[in-house]
């Protein structure tokens, strides 16, 4: 059967869609394309290659769309082929890595790159290819990121954050343009030690910060931050007021997250979430599911999350 749905790949006459797993994840991507009732027809170390159109997957890290597999005959002839089907081209190495470098140096190419916060991200879509063997390639035209392989990699502040989990809303906000705007007044739960307290402080939000234990110093001392020291599953929406968005990286099972969020959701008097939803194992998509039915939801998988994923749920897309 493989070999038949192989052939019928090359000629184009069924879709094929790739999902890449982030590193590590190979196996919750498996599970969740059975869940979702997607065939799975091959695998190639992280990558998967699917049936039929791409559908939205959370632990796939870049998704690549109308995949091919492309017979060539040398070098010059791959990036002969590849250099018409799109405008900018990525190597994912699967084998021959040294030839699939030489093909790539004659096309036009993504270089892999460090970003400063809020940098402006290139729009235009990235074709992908991979060699089979030193006749066969696996060909997308189209990714989902326009980075390559769905990771943005940062200029890291090694000084003022109190901690790495800052990466996640920089990633947020830099790559998928989702982020509240200067005077927004936003809550922060499960707060400690302060790394997305800092960076919603740092982009001119009013913060109300959330947690039973203290801030790092230098964050609590910052202005515009209201820090309540309690437990974030006592709270009532009524004590704290209206929200433009609720933050949290709180450490908790998701069952509980999604406790959290309904009260909070339900008061209407939030607009926007961006909640990190953190695993046991083995990963409760059960919950993860629930998150993602909700209107107005999408979930991701960040580069610098690990076994967990970030829900996003946005006001204008829930009508």
């Amino acid at each position: 059967m493989t070999p038949m749905v192989s052939i019928l790949i090359s000629m184009g006459q069924s879709k094929c869609t790739g999902y890449l797993a982030p590193v590590d994840f190979e196996a919750d991507l498996k599970v969740e394309l059975t869940l979702l009732g997607i065939t799975m027809l091959e695998t190639h170390g992280r990558l998967i290659l699917c049936e039929g159109e791409a559908q939205d997957v959370v632990f796939a890290q870049d998704t690549w769309h109308d995949v091919e597999k492309v017979s060539y005959s040398s070098i010059g002839n791959a990036a002969e082929l590849l250099r018409g089907r799109a405008n900018r081209w990525s190597h994912y190495s699967l084998n021959n890595h040294r030839r699939a470098e030489l093909i790539l140096e004659k096309l036009p190419s993504v270089k892999i790159k460090r970003y400063n916060f809020l940098d402006p991200i290139p729009t235009t879509p990235i074709g992908v290819f991979s060699l089979l063997s030193e006749s066969m390639m696996l060909v997308s035209n189209r990714t989902n990121c326009p980075l390559p392989f769905g990771e943005i990699n940062f200029n890291e502040d090694k000084i003022n954050p109190p901690s790495r989990a800052y990466l996640k809303l920089w990633e947020l906000f830099t790559l998928y343009k989702i982020m509240p705007t200067p005077g927004m007044r936003v809550i922060d739960v499960g707060s400690c030690p302060g790394g997305w307290t800092w960076v919603l402080h740092n982009i001119g939000c009013d913060v109300v910060s959330v947690d039973k234990a203290p801030l790092d110093p230098r964050v609590a001392a910052l202005p515009r931050i209201d820090f309540r020291q309690e437990s974030a599953f006592g709270l009532r929406p009524q004590h704290i007021g209206k929200l433009d968005w609720f933050f949290s990286d709180i450490i908790c099972y998701p069952d509980k997250l999604l406790e959290l969020v309904t009260r909070f959701r339900d008061s209407g008097l939030v607009d926007n979430f961006a909640c990190t939803i953190k695993f046991q194992a083995p990963t409760d998509f059960e919950t993860m599911f629930k998150l993602k039915a909700i209107p107005g939801s999408k979930i991701i998988h960040l580069s610098c999350n690990k076994h967990e994923v970030t829900w996003i749920n946005l006001k204008q897309n829930s009508k």
